[in-house]
Order: structure tokens, then C-alpha cells, then sequence
């Protein structure tokens, strides 16, 4: 098949705008030569990608897929087009580095921006995501680096060891848990939770082992950062499960009790991973060396 940029995004815009007419405007396209274009993907495929009716347009499922394509390729072009230009700016290099919850909040903020002072024109396309889509992203080379959780099936990958990323359970002080100095999820999961928001790596962690006890988590509340998780637990809100570092930070100024969880998946190392070193551009290789350097 021969799809160029123009019939992708044609064909993004079209379903968007829900008409041909739309779209073609949005493409800032004739209707005739978006008609066209549409038919000659259809006659290309052997299929029909969208439904048409006198209210409009809806894709079909060859449609849908397509769609998911066009998207993911454009977005690559637009980050292309992006890197490059910074290039032209004066830029010697870009890192494509991707990291969970527990590396962004916790452990990589000095170790990054002191490779980036150390290093003026190098750029870093930082972007958080879960573990699991993190291994599978540097598998697609869609990444530079990953640091992830050794709890995520590395193989396929080199991998090395960052920090240590033990998970904690965090309670009021005076709560009846405060007293044990270990516990396990299914121990807790009948109390209310305070978790966070979104689509959160971390969260989505814990929320996937409870699952697999069989059981949903009940949530009071769900806020953005991992202090007020814990800020939200002193004031008797519910229990909240966060790095250890977060916890042993926060018990210095809050009246929170800090428990060791004995699940498997709690007590973990994060891990610095690429598809093989000696493969990586030179400024990928000189963020790898730096963070397993940096203390």
C-alpha cells in the first residue's frame, strides 16, 4: 500500500470532522481531491473504511484501524520535525528517555538536571509511563532509556541497577495497622484508600495486584502528587501506598506511620534498561553512562 502524509492526514481530519467536506477543509483540500483520495485508499485496501450516510461519516472497523496508525505516525512526524528543528537552533543532540512514577517524583531530578548542565546542547524528551508499555516502547525503539521497576519482565533488554524503589503502606499515626511493622496488600483491602489521579503508573500497580486478589480498592479520594497522598493519610482520610523515600520524607513533618509491604511486587529495585547498549547515539550512551554514575 502507498499511503503518503497528506492521505493520513486527510484521513484523520475527515473522521474528526465527521463529513468528507470537513475534512477536506481541515486539509485545506478541494472536496473533489479528498473524495479521491479517500476512494483510492479504499481501492488500495480492498475494504471500506468509512460509513457513509446523509448525516456523515463514521469509520469503519479497517477505518478505526488505520485511524490508530495515522495517528501514531503523524505524532512521530510531528516529534521529528521537532527534534530536528532544535538541531537547526544550535543543538548537538536528543535523548528520548522514558521513566515510571517512582523515578520521576523520587530519584531523578538531580541526576538529570546535572546532565543537562553538564551537557548545554543536548535536549531530553522525558515522558512518564508505567513500567510494562516503558519495556515494551524501548522493544519498538521508540525510546532511548527506560527506568522501570525489576518487577516488569525485562528480557530482550539490558538492564542495569538505578536506586532501590521499595514500596511502603503509609497510615495515620494511632491507626490500628501503625502498630505492625509489615503487612501485606490483602491485609488491607477492605480499608479506604487515598491514591492518584489519572492513569498513574504507580497506581495502576497497585489497583492491577488487587485485582489479582480479586479484589477493587475502594478510593475516598484521588489527588496529583504523592505528598498530599500521604498529606491526605494524616488526616485520617485512609491508607495510601507510595515509595519509601516519599514516606520516610513526609513522616519528618507528618504524623504518618510508615509500614513495610511484603509483597513481591512491593519490594523491587528500579532499573536503568535499553534494547543493547552499543547501539545507542552517542548522547543516549553519555546519559546512560551518567546515570549509573551519578550517586
Amino acid at each position: 500500500m502507498r499511503f503518503d502524509l497528506t492521505d493520513l492526514r486527510l484521513f484523520q481530519n475527515v473522521v474528526q470532522a465527521g463529513t468528507i467536506t470537513g475534512g477536506a477543509e481541515r486539509t485545506h483540500m478541494t472536496l473533489a481531491s479528498a473524495s479521491e483520495r479517500v476512494r483510492g485508499m479504499e481501492a488500495e485496501l480492498g475494504v471500506a473504511l468509512l460509513v457513509r450516510d446523509p448525516r456523515g461519516v463514521e469509520p469503519t472497523e479497517a477505518g478505526r484501524t488505520l485511524l490508530h496508525h495515522a495517528r501514531a505516525v503523524l505524532l512521530q512526524m510531528e516529534r521529528m520535525h521537532g527534534e530536528l528543528g532544535e538541531y537547526g537552533a544550535g543543538l548537538k543532540g536528543h535523548v528520548r528517555l522514558l521513566c515510571n512514577t517512582s523515578a520521576l517524583t523520587e530519584h531523578l531530578h538531580e541526576a538529570l538536571s546535572s546532565f543537562l548542565a553538564l551537557h548545554p546542547r543536548i535536549s531530553v524528551d522525558l515522558e512518564e509511563r508505567a513500567s510494562h508499555d516503558i519495556v515494551e516502547a524501548l522493544r519498538s525503539e521508540l525510546g532511548d532509556i527506560g527506568i522501570v521497576s525489576d518487577a516488569v519482565d525485562l528480557a530482550g533488554l539490558e538492564s542495569f541497577v538505578f536506586r532501590e524503589d521499595h514500596l511502603v503502606l503509609v497510615v495515620r499515626r494511632g491507626d490500628a495497622l501503625a502498630k505492625r511493622r509489615r503487612a501485606a496488600l490483602r491485609d488491607m483491602v477492605d480499608r479506604e484508600f487515598v491514591g492518584l489521579t489519572g492513569s498513574s503508573p504507580l497506581q495502576e500497580l497497585v489497583s492491577h495486584h488487587a485485582k489479582r486478589l480479586g479484589r477493587r480498592l475502594a478510593y475516598r479520594v484521588r489527588v496529583r502528587h504523592l505528598e498530599a497522598v500521604c498529606r491526605m493519610v494524616e488526616q485520617g482520610i485512609g491508607v495510601g501506598i507510595v515509595p519509601q523515600t516519599v514516606a520516610a520524607r513526609c513522616a519528618r513533618s507528618m504524623k504518618i506511620a510508615r509500614i513495610a509491604l511484603t509483597d513481591d511486587w512491593a519490594v523491587r529495585n528500579l532499573m536503568v534498561c535499553v534494547r543493547r547498549r552499543e547501539d545507542l547515539p552517542s548522547n543516549a550512551q553519555l546519559m546512560l553512562r551518567h546515570l549509573l554514575e551519578a550517586p
